[in-house]
């Protein structure tokens, strides 16, 4: 069992008319310890509130069981804790009124403190046969936001992920990432100085860490998987900094804080920039914990789109089903699964870094504005597209990428996962379509981009491109070809290739594999025009300026 929290010279006193008057002696105590810690018989976790007074006095004590205790702020000293009151009728234990204790403590430090060891024992709930503790060491109780919408073995592999140090050196290698985070902190210290300071999925602590080199007068670091340890081991090890900094272990949907954030910072951004759903627990963390009119970093996210053309991609794609092609296989014919198999392999999206020069048409974007989106936005997001066609070739997809933007009193920081800019451990996205549609130069791409969140943290992804009339009686549309694909982000093909030398497409078939993918009998029509080009936003990388 862990060890007690100790607070000595508080002040309770009953504020409930009703056990006032039960006990008129114990109303008020001028000053009694408080002490956190579990019930001896159970282990259950209570807060006991023993008067200092006389030894008859001393016989005065409270206990408060923890699991169903709330407790509320009323001053910077002042607590109100309220919880159930029980009598036990017969055999049978009947819920009869809530009690609620003022109590009092000396100084606001202490105050925090106390608030914090509230939480942190509350969150320890017992399982099973009394005094047992849970493998993982701390749950809630009751299923909060997060546990509801989402699997729990999703979760599991979720925190055991990013409970790993070698994951956690993996981004904090990615020096584009960690690089424009801490140069976006630097710049805008007027936004940190003397602030508190939210750092919502801390994990290592690295950006708790950068907010208090900063100035944050404290910044509350909040992280539901087993790096809390690491990320307290690392604070404690930078004491200058760390005396500034409180690690908090669990989920920003169910964890309370002794006081409302001025800033919050925190690195939601998974692949497509939504993938993961950690997003959403960023604008839980927004609506529970930060002041109006307090900042966010990052403010807005941003998803581009554009079309493409990839031969080499494709073929490579197709060939995976080829396997699936053989009618010998000691004595089966596999045959009959080749068509799903093909379809599978397009199913997933490919994550890689390619060559901006690969895209049909220059990109458009969908903005996430994370001050103001509503966390049900993230529920499903419909983005409906149009592209015009700079060159005639086959288009193969859709490739994505996302950037963020830092927006600081002093300096406006990007952070771009863009084709051409710096690779990141995020790389870039690629929806690939069993069916490409073929276009010729000004020729309109229509379509729909439509995300639907899943309970196992990430999207299904539908997409539909089409290639609208062109030439002479364009103005009256219509569509000559569609394509549409059915993809899972969460099981993507991770290609992770740097970006390859660009080759034109009339050489790009000359060098191919003999294999013919579906659809592929028409000739490409005119190579690509090596002037698209992705141009990075201004100070969208680290240290540029």
């Amino acid at each position: 069992m862990a060890s007690p929290d100790v607070f000595h010279d508080v002040s309770f006193s009953h504020v409930s008319a009703a056990a006032a008057a039960a006990s008129p002696e114990e109303a008020a105590v001028a000053s009694a310890t408080a002490l956190f810690g579990g019930n001896g018989a159970s282990g259950a976790p209570r807060l006991s509130l023993v008067s200092n007074g006389e030894p008859k006095a001393a016989k005065h004590a409270l206990e408060i069981d923890l699991s169903d205790a709330q407790m509320f702020k009323l001053g910077p000293t002042e607590w109100l804790c309220v919880s159930g009151e029980s009598e036990t009728k017969g055999c049978v234990e009947e819920k009869l009124y809530s009690r609620a204790i003022k109590v009092v403590l000396r100084t606001e430090a202490e105050s925090k403190a106390f608030y914090l060891a509230f939480q942190q024992w509350k969150h320890r709930v017992i399982s099973g046969k009394d005094g047992e503790p849970m493998e993982n060491g701390v749950i809630v109780s009751s299923k909060n936001k997060f546990d509801t919408k989402i699997e729990a073995s999703s979760a599991k592999m979720y925190f055991h992920y990013y409970g790993q140090l070698l994951h956690q050196q993996n981004m904090l290698q990615d020096f584009v990432r960690t690089g424009t985070y801490y140069a976006a902190v630097m710049e805008n210290r007027s936004d940190f100085e003397g602030r508190v300071v939210v750092d919502v999925g801390a994990g290592s602590g690295i950006l708790s860490l950068f907010a208090a080199q900063a100035g944050a007068r404290h910044v509350y670091a909040v992280e539901a998987s087993e790096m809390a340890e690491h990320a307290q081991r690392l604070i404690s090890g930078n004491p200058s900094l760390g005396q500034r900094i409180t690690v908090i272990k669990g989920k920003v949907e169910e964890v309370e804080l002794p006081e409302k954030a001025d800033i919050l910072i925190s690195e939601p951004m998974g692949t497509l920039l939504v993938n993961e759903r950690m997003l959403e627990s960023y604008v839980i963390a927004r609506d529970r914990f930060l002041v109006p009119g307090g900042k966010m970093f990052p403010t807005t996210g941003r998803i581009h789109m554009a079309p493409f053309s990839d031969e080499y991609l494709y073929v490579e794609m197709a060939n995976k089903a080829l396997f699936w092609q053989q009618h010998n296989f000691f004595g089966v014919d596999l045959t009959p699964l080749h068509g799903l198999a093909f379809q599978g392999y397009f199913s997933q999206p490919v994550v890689d870094a390619f060559d901006p020069r690969l895209l049909v048409s220059p990109p458009m974007h969908h903005t996430l504005d994370f001050t103001t989106m509503k966390e049900e936005d993230l529920y499903e997001i419909d983005i409906p597209i149009n592209f015009v066609a700079s060159v005639g070739t086959r288009v193969h997809g859709l490739a994505c990428w996302f950037d963020v933007l830092f927006n600081g009193s002093t300096v406006q920081r990007w952070l771009t996962t863009a084709p051409g800019s710096p690779t990141t451990h995020w790389y870039q996205l690629r929806c690939i379509l069993s069916q490409p549609l073929y276009v010729m130069a000004g020729q309109e791409i229509t379509g729909r981009l439509h995300l639907v969140a899943h309970s196992a943290q990430s999207y299904t992804i539908y997409l539909t491109m089409s290639a609208k009339m062109w030439g002479e009686g364009a103005e009256q549309g219509g569509i000559l070809q569609t394509s549409t694909a059915k993809l899972e982000l969460k099981e993507p093909y991770y290609r992770l290739s740097q970006p390859q030398p660009y080759v034109m497409q009339q050489d790009q078939q000359q060098q191919l594999p003999s294999l013919q993918p579906q659809g592929s009998g028409q000739q490409m029509q005119d190579g690509l025009s090596p002037s698209i080009t992705i141009e990075p936003d201004q100070d969208s990388a680290a240290f540029t300026r």
